[in-house]
């Protein structure tokens, strides 16, 4: 079954594999949210709903209300990493809707998890840019020739000032230039 059409197709079983990539970026880094603010289950809800899509459920207003439920989270978080880990969760959520059409702010849904994992490992070792190399060559190893298939029917992933956004950008130019 394929998703709406637009400028090209993406198919029910490529979402679920881009929502996998994005969930399990998400689940690692969940932990720092809850720890930091616990009692708000609003990005694990959120990370569960993006499994049940993995898992073979349909996608349902549950991935879109936790998602955006997720992104709340974010924003009432006191810390960057509690604020990156809830996005996170938020993002995997909604990469069930992902959409098809070939806009660069696209590829953020697919590599934004994976790059705030990345930031949230330099932000845990006093800033140091390494630890975040280390999670993006982790994160390029973790993409199957499915996701890169998907990515590469985008544009370049924006070009940002901020860490994460550079981040992302290293990701994206890395998973392109593999075979």
């Amino acid at each position: 079954m394929a998703a709406v059409s637009d400028d090209f197709e993406l198919t029910m079983d490529e979402l679920r594999v881009v929502a996998r990539y994005v969930v399990e970026s998400a689940q690692e880094v969940l932990p720092v949210f809850e720890e930091a603010v616990p009692g708000d289950s609003r990005p694990r809800a959120a990370v569960d709903a993006a499994w049940e899509f993995v898992n073979g459920a349909k996608r349902t207003r549950l991935q879109r209300v936790t998602s955006l439920d997720a992104h709340r989270a974010a924003k009432e978080a006191g810390t960057e990493t509690a604020r990156l880990a809830a996005r996170s969760a938020g993002d995997a959520a909604s990469a069930a809707y992902l959409h098809p059409i070939s806009r660069a702010t696209q590829v953020g849904h697919i590599l934004r998890a994976a790059a705030s994992a990345a930031r949230i490992a330099e932000l845990n070792a006093g800033g140091d840019p390494a630890a975040g190399d280390l999670l993006i060559e982790q994160a390029r190893r973790c993409a199957t020739p499915t996701l890169i298939a998907v990515l590469r029917r985008y544009p370049l992933a924006p070009t940002a000032k901020n860490r994460v956004g550079q981040l992302m950008s290293a990701l994206d130019a890395s998973l392109r230039a593999s075979r």
